[in-house]
C-alpha cells in the first residue's frame, strides 16, 4: 500500500467518520479495517441494490447523508444535474498512475468530466455478455439473437429492467445508437421485447437470484447484466458455464466512486478513493466478486465484438413504463396504448 504519509492533516484527524454508500463487496471487510488503522478514523459502510435505491438515498437529504458512493457513469449525469456530488482533485489520488490507460484517459470516457473538472474515478466494470451451460449448449452463441432463437424457448433467462433492455432491442435491431430511441422506433422494440418474453423461460434482477433460476429453470443461455459476476457465481454453484461476448458488442457498465456534494471532510473522502485503487481492494474485487477492476485485474473473455459503454437513456420513465406492461404479459395494442 502506498503514500499513507503524504496524506494531509485532515484525512488522520481520528475523530472523523466517513460515510460509505456502494454496492455489496465494494468494501470489504478487511478494506475497510486497513483504511480505518491508516487514517485513525471509523468507516460506516451502507449497501444498495439498485440504481433506484441508490438515486433515493443519496438524494434524500441533498447528498448529506454520505461521503461517497458508487455509481454508474451513465446514472452520474443526473447527480451531477441535481448538483449532488462535489469535483475532485486529482492530486490528491496518487494511485490513479495504477489503473489502465483506457481508464485514466477521462476524455474518453462519457460522463467522467464535466466544465473542465473531473467528478469521479473508475472503479469496477462488467460488460453484459452471454452466459451458456456448456452441457445443454456446448457451441458458444456468438449473437444476442441466441436470446431470441426458438430452438432455446423456454431455455433463456434475461434481466428484468426496462432501461437495459430495451438497449439490449436496439442492439438486436442494429440501431447504432441503443440509448436513444427515436419516436418511430419505439414500435418495434416494443415487439422485439415482446418476442423475448415469450422466449424465456424467466427474469431475474440481483445474481444470486440468476443462479437460482438458472439452475431450477435448466436455463441453456442467460444475458448476463452482470457480466462476469455471475459466472463466477454460477461456477461457484457447480455449474459448467461459458461466457461469450456477442459480435454486435456488449453494453457495459462502469461504476466509478464519486464524493458526495455532503462531504464532511473532503481529503478523507479522497483518500478513500485513493485507496480502492491499491492492490488488496483491487484483487478482492476480482476474487471474491468475480468483477473486473480498472488496475489491469480484467476477467472478461477475448473475441467478441466492442464494448459499448452505458449512456444517459432518452427516457428511463417511458423505459421503465413500458417494460412494466412487457413484462405482465400485455400486447403490443396495451403496451403502446396511452
Amino acid at each position: 500500500m502506498a503514500a499513507a504519509a503524504a496524506w494531509p492533516m485532515a484525512a488522520r484527524a481520528g475523530n472523523d467518520v466517513l460515510r460509505v454508500l456502494a454496492w455489496p463487496g465494494y468494501a470489504e471487510p478487511e478494506v475497510v479495517a486497513e483504511f480505518e488503522r491508516r487514517h485513525g478514523c471509523r468507516v460506516e459502510v451502507s449497501e444498495i441494490d439498485s440504481d433506484a435505491t441508490l438515486w433515493q438515498r443519496v438524494r434524500e437529504r441533498n447528498g448529506a447523508d454520505f461521503d461517497v458512493f458508487a455509481v454508474n457513469t451513465a446514472e452520474l449525469q443526473r447527480y451531477l444535474r441535481a448538483n449532488l456530488a462535489l469535483p475532485l482533485t486529482p492530486a490528491l489520488l496518487p494511485l490513479l498512475s495504477r489503473q489502465e490507460d483506457r481508464f485514466r484517459d477521462v476524455s474518453a470516457l462519457p460522463g467522467i468530466a464535466r466544465n473542465g473538472q473531473r467528478w469521479a474515478v473508475p472503479f469496477a466494470w462488467a460488460e453484459m455478455g452471454l452466459i451458456h451451460d456448456r452441457r445443454r449448449c456446448p457451441e458458444p452463441p456468438d449473437s444476442i439473437h441466441a436470446l431470441w432463437d426458438s430452438r432455446w424457448r423456454g431455455q433463456v433467462l434475461a434481466y428484468n429492467g426496462g432501461t437495459h433492455n430495451f438497449s439490449l432491442a436496439a442492439q438486436a435491431l442494429g440501431w447504432p445508437d441503443p440509448f436513444q430511441i427515436a419516436e418511430l422506433q419505439w414500435t418495434p422494440a416494443v415487439h422485439k421485447l415482446i418476442a423475448l418474453r415469450r422466449n424465456v423461460s424467466g427474469f431475474y434482477t440481483q445474481p444470486e437470484e440468476a443462479v437460482r433460476l438458472f439452475r431450477q429453470r435448466q436455463a441453456a443461455i442467460m444475458f448476463a447484466n452482470y457480466g462476469t459476476q455471475q459466472l463466477h457465481l454460477l461456477r461457484a454453484a457447480g455449474v459448467d458455464a461459458g461466457y461469450v461476448i456477442p459480435r454486435e458488442g456488449a453494453l457495459a457498465w462502469l461504476d466509478c466512486w464519486v464524493m458526495a456534494r455532503g462531504a464532511r471532510n473532503t481529503a478523507l473522502a479522497h483518500a478513500w478513493i485513493n485507496h480502492l485503487l491499491d492492490q488488496p481492494a483491487s484483487d478482492l474485487l476480482r476474487q471474491r466478486q468475480g468483477l473486473n477492476n480498472t488496475t489491469g485485474g480484467g476477467l472478461s473473455p477475448q473475441g467478441g465484438g466492442r464494448l459499448v459503454w452505458l449512456a444517459p437513456v432518452e427516457s428511463e420513465d417511458r423505459r421503465s413504463r413500458l417494460w412494466s406492461r412487457i413484462f405482465s404479459g400485455d400486447n403490443a395494442t396495451k403496451v403502446l396504448g396511452t
